[in-house]
Formats: structure tokens, sequence, C-alpha cells
């Protein structure tokens, strides 16, 4: 649809009075930006219009429901993860083969969150997903780098990683089926004017790029490389051995360097965020939270190891003597 149009931004052809909640959905919504040809090559070099209907919201008993589910497997990962810091092997903790059914990255959650992100684009209300939705695939993240199994090397096992795989990536891809339309509505909403020619119809200096340039981060992006990498060498250092060193560096390198990914993302969304300042802070500040617990559960084991490695070389040093003593 190039039609040639003439333009007067100052004197608009159609006056429309719409409420701002109208402009935003229509703006955020939008999923397809058609560009037409313009004589104002000075005032209006580039001339956009939204090109797609947006059926409307769900209701906001979804929204609540999502809300829901959200904080029942934010509960259920930051609880798994505390009584693991404080109580070893404590009785009341679920085992490895029970406790993945109720992770969020386990076989239950996992579907219900891509469903959630494939549907998150009409989830606008109580809980809208355009603004908090990365929040959901942190928790993902945080799941399945939390909570490794070390139980058995059974086929079972490769086909819950591989799905754990799966599911990381088509949830950062429904992810940004929902987030790249409301970036790209957003930066035509700042940085353009609007022509009067119809409500979405704006004219801007530089050219409309898909996601805008305002929020730089993605679903699909190098956090989401770096987590599937480190699910990926986990399967290869269990099945190469557990004597294989290069591996198991590579493993634990790969699964640091995607806590801090995920730890700046939250801190990045948090500052960046254009709206929802309290819903926001609030969802990705408990995603940081439960980010540094478990960091914090790291830290202590591997004192305690590095501890019982020095108790080691002393009793062995003190044997050493006793036995040179007599």
């Amino acid at each position: 649809m190039n039609n040639r149009l003439l333009l007067h931004p100052q004197n608009p052809a159609f006056q429309y009075e719409w409420t701002e909640q109208n402009v935003t959905t229509t703006f955020f919504k939008c999923t397809q930006w058609e560009v037409q040809e313009t004589t104002d090559l000075i005032n209006c070099p580039y001339h956009y219009f939204c090109d797609s209907f947006y059926p409307g919201n769900y209701s906001p008993i979804i929204d609540f429901l999502v809300l829901i589910f959200a904080a029942v497997s934010y509960m259920i990962t930051i609880s798994f993860t505390l009584l693991e810091t404080r109580g070893g092997n404590l009785g009341f903790i679920p085992s490895q083969s029970k406790r993945r059914y109720w992770i969020p990255s386990g076989p239950i959650s996992l579907p219900l969150t891509l469903l959630a992100l494939a549907k998150g684009q009409r989830i606008n209300t109580i809980f809208p997903l355009s603004n908090v939705g990365p929040a959901l695939l942190q928790l993902v993240y945080v799941s399945a780098l939390a909570f490794e199994y070390t139980l058995d090397k059974s086929i079972k096992y490769v086909i819950f990683e591989v799905s754990i795989v799966s599911g990381v990536l088509h949830a950062s891809l429904y992810l940004d089926s929902i987030i790249l339309p409301y970036y790209t509505g957003l930066e035509a909403l700042v940085f353009s004017t609007f022509s009067g020619l119809c409500v979405s119809c704006v004219c801007r200096r530089k050219a409309l790029v898909v996601g805008g340039n305002l929020i730089t981060y993605r679903g699909w992006s190098g956090t989401m490389f770096c987590v599937v990498a480190t699910l990926c060498s986990r399967l290869i250092y269990r099945f190469s051995g557990e004597d294989n060193r290069r591996v198991l560096l590579m493993k634990y390198l790969l699964e640091g360097f995607s806590w801090v990914l995920i730890a700046t993302d939250c801190v990045y969304l948090m500052v960046k965020s254009p709206e929802g300042e309290l819903l926001v802070m609030t969802v990705f500040g408990s995603i940081l939270l439960l980010v540094c617990i478990h960091l914090l559960k790291k830290m202590h084991r591997v004192f305690a190891s590095l501890n019982g490695v020095c108790c080691k070389r002393k009793r062995d040093k003190l044997t050493t003597c006793e036995i040179g003593a007599v």
C-alpha cells in the first residue's frame, strides 16, 4: 500500500477524538506498520500507519489466573531454593524426581508458561505481559539453572533436558511476539508526530525498525543462548564421564555467565521500563532476589568445599607427622 499522499501536519485533514487508552492500545498492539510515500521530505520523510487489527484484551479473569500461576511458580522456586540452602537433606524437601514436576521448568508448569506467552498479546489488564512477560521467561531460566538433576543417565533424563531446551527456545520466541510490537509502538509514539490522517498515522525523521531503539531487551538474546548452552553442556558432561575436566569447566563458566546475564537483564528492565513502575519493580526485583539467593547458595557451597579440602589437607599433614614421629 504505497499511496502518494500530500501531507499537511500543521493543518490535518481529519480530527480524531480518541482517548489516551485507545491511542496507546493502537500503538502498543500493532503487529504490522505500513510506510506510505510522501512529498513532504522535510517535515515528514517517513509516514507510517498501523495496518493490523487488535481483537481486544482477554477478560481480567485470564490475567488474574496468569498472575496467580506466576506467583505460585515463584513461591515454589524460592521455597525449594531456601530449603536447600538451609536444610540440605531435610526430609520434607521433595526428592529430585518429584521436585522436577513442581518447578517452572518442569513438565507441568513449562507448558502452561508457553500457553500464557503464546496468548500473551491479549493479556493486557491486571498482569500485562507486554511489561512483565520477560519475568516469566527469566523464572524458567532460573528454575532450569538452579535445579540440576544428578540421579541417572537414562533416556528419561535426556528427554527431560531436551524438553527444557525446547521450551526455553519456544518461550523466547513467544515472548518476542509480545514485546517487539510493544517496543515498536513505543518508539513510534515517542519519536514521531501525528499527521492527523488517522489515529495511528505518524511522521518520522528516521525509518521505524522492528523493536525500536528505546529498549534493547529481547527474548531471543544472548541470555537465552547462554542458558541453552549451559543445559547442553550438562548433558555432555553427564555422558562424557565425571573425569572430563574441560567439559566441567565449560559447564561452570557457562552457568556463571548465565546467572550474570539474567541479573543484568533484571536490572535493565527495572530501570528502562516505561510504565507500570510499581508492578515492574516488584516483579523484576523478585526475580533478582531469587538470583541473588541462588548465587549466595552457590558461594556457600564453594566455601564449604574449600574448607573441606583445607581440613583434609591438615588431617593428612598431621597423620604424616605422627607416622614420622613413630
